[in-house]
């Protein structure tokens, strides 16, 4: 398991950040114009608050950088957000203080499908927009919300593209390593549809325990059904472990969700997470041609950190809940929020185009495949 800072003082370095999010206004600025609230319930405690730093980090850096240029209409963001260590109970009384004590104008970027499911039915009831989640969940698309908008492909359409490439490459006998708990239960009837529907077969499918103190012993049945890939439906600590078990028992390419490998299990699992495939819901950071990618790549300069997928990530959101707040009129409301982000229609941030409408709240179903090369490096 990767090493996770101490619980306090990743707490710590995350509340300063999100409430830091105005700083970049001069002073007076900042005492003349009223911010405009935006509230974020995420795991800022717990084994998830590690993984999660480079994304809530990528979330600040776009207010930043709006906050730099006079905020939206003179009114810098600034981003609340409480700690709901990843249980759905919490995330839902986060949403509750959010709304109706600290009148939030709009939720932003809830983290985790139980989590995010838990305010569906609130947020409807009080008409208050959540904008972004980071969970790729088909069961939080499955039916229209009117105050729901999502910024990435769902976990389908990450599946759909892991099979189809497979299949391309004469791999159609394939191996389903899924997590004990209701993420991987959710997904693996799916995983067996697609797989089945791209005209390929299930070899075998496995639990993995959450905590990957298992991962051996699926291995090694893995391997006993001698599939010629594997499907990864892991997410967090059990990551590391399973990669490590699939490399010296079963020898087939492992390939996983774009949640289940980011900078801190990358960098844990070291050279063992080379040749790994995965399929990324957010575009390629490094690519020079591209002006978002380009503008983000001086903006982590600017930080002095690396550019990564998950800061592009939290960008890219934090960029969407601006072009909705700037198209929700001269001072947003609830309301008025919905509307702006329903009226966007194609909205292209400089190479990376989403689609948002009355109709269809959610964004985006660009995912391609990248696979791990020698030092870490993504290789398209």
């Amino acid at each position: 398991m990767p090493h996770t800072p101490p619980a306090p003082r990743c707490n710590r370095r995350l509340v300063l950040a999100a409430v830091a999010a105005t700083c970049a206004l001069p002073l007076a600025a900042r005492a003349a114009a009223k911010p405009l609230l935006i509230g974020q319930s995420a795991p800022l405690t717990g084994p998830m608050a590690g993984p999660l730093l480079g994304v809530l980090g990528g979330q600040k850096i776009a207010f930043d950088e709006i906050n730099r240029k006079g905020g939206i209409g003179g009114r810098p963001i600034e981003l609340l957000m409480l700690d709901d260590a990843f249980d759905p109970k919490r995330t839902l009384e986060n949403a509750r203080t959010l709304v109706e004590q600290k009148e939030v104008i709009s939720l932003f970027g809830t983290v985790g499908t139980a989590q995010t499911a838990a305010v569906l039915p609130y947020i409807a009831e009080k008409r208050m927009p959540l904008i972004a989640a980071y969970s790729g969940s088909p069961a939080l698309r499955e039916r229209h919300h009117p105050t729901f908008f999502t910024t990435q492909a769902s976990y389908a359409d990450e599946l759909v593209r892991m099979v189809r490439n497979l299949k391309a490459i004469q791999s159609t006998r394939l191996a389903v390593v899924y997590q004990n708990n209701e993420f991987g239960k959710l997904l693996l009837p799916l995983a067996e549809r697609i797989i089945q529907a791209e005209g390929a077969t299930v070899a075998v499918a496995r639990p993995l325990e959450v905590s990957g103190a298992d991962a051996v012993a699926t291995a090694q049945a893995v391997a006993a059904a001698r599939p010629q890939a594997v499907i990864m439906v892991v997410a967090g600590p059990a990551v590391l472990p399973y990669v490590k078990a699939n490399r010296a028992w079963v020898g087939a390419p492992v390939y996983t969700f774009s949640l289940s490998l980011g900078t801190m299990i990358l960098k844990a699992l070291g050279d063992d997470a080379r040749g790994l495939a995965v399929s990324r819901a957010t575009p390629y950071p490094w690519r020079a041609t591209n002006p978002l990618a380009r503008n983000f790549a001086q903006l982590m300069q600017r930080e002095d950190r690396p550019v990564d997928y998950d800061h592009y990530a939290g960008y890219i959101n934090g960029r969407v809940l601006i072009e909705g707040l700037k198209a929700a009129g001269k001072n947003p409301t609830p309301e008025s929020l919905v509307q702006g982000m329903e009226k966007l229609g194609r909205l292209d941030l400089g190479g990376y185009e989403l689609n948002f409408s009355p109709t269809n709240h959610h964004g985006s179903n660009f995912v391609e495949i990248t696979v791990v090369g020698p030092n870490g490096n993504f290789i398209r």
